[in-house]
């Protein structure tokens, strides 16, 4: 690592969160955040001061061992969740925890973890949120109960953190093997053209990353133009 800033990105291996890892990397030095360590080392090879920070999220104990190593850190961008689809009726108690569990706990245990270098830094926190965050649909009742939490998770930790930069961004439909996934479990086709792409989430977190120093972006709302 070199004197450059430090970010911290989950989710790192693949879509959004590799995107946001390339759109930051002219700038920053970069933990790679993700559980495959193989496929956090293919991205890592290709951006210059990047490294793997293979850790199981929703391990509390490997995640503190894993932070108690930085020694800096002034932006963590959370990009790892999941998505379980289905109507609430179906909805068991074993997907509610492993949805809250990865999309909002393991989020915040993190980011409390770090809170000392991120205050450290007057750093930043991106919160890769979802349209569903801002609007439930039918079928999306846990997913989006997870990310109106996570919203919740970000407002509060601006409130409570004036000296951090707090930022959800809501994207809609993007290209990328979630989607697919998702689709999948929609029964419907899957067409990329009209869905946004990685890049385009990942240069809408980097401007409000490299914002200047007076400015706060603290809500990025963007939807596929088709």
């Amino acid at each position: 690592m070199t004197n450059r800033p430090v970010a911290l990105v989950t989710g790192a291996s693949r879509g959004i969160g590799a995107a946001v890892a390339r759109a930051l990397a002219p700038t920053h030095d970069l933990l790679l955040g993700g559980r495959d360590e193989a496929a956090l080392r293919e991205v890592a090879t290709q951006l210059p001061g990047a490294r793997p920070w293979a850790v199981e999220l929703t391990d509390s104990a490997a995640v503190a061992e894993a932070v108690a190593g930085l020694d800096r850190l002034d932006v963590l961008v959370h990009s790892a969740g999941i998505a379980d689809l289905g109507p609430l009726a179906e909805a068991t108690a074993d997907v509610w925890r492993r949805t809250m569990e990865v999309n909002v706990v393991a989020v915040a245990e993190l980011t409390r973890l770090a809170l000392p270098l991120l205050r450290a830094a007057r750093g930043q926190v991106v919160l890769l949120n979802s349209g569903a965050g801002l609007r439930a649909n039918p079928n999306w009742g846990v997913y989006a109960a997870s990310k109106f939490a996570l919203r919740a998770f970000g407002d509060a930790l601006r409130a409570e953190e004036p000296e951090l930069r707090v930022t959800s961004v809501h994207p809609g439909r993007t290209d990328t093997d979630m989607q697919r996934g998702v689709r999948a479990q929609e029964n419907g086709d899957y067409q990329a053209e009209r869905y946004l792409r990685a890049e385009s989430v990942a240069r809408a977190v980097a401007t409000a990353v490299l914002a200047t120093d007076d400015a706060h972006v603290t809500e990025v709302v963007i939807r596929p133009r088709a």
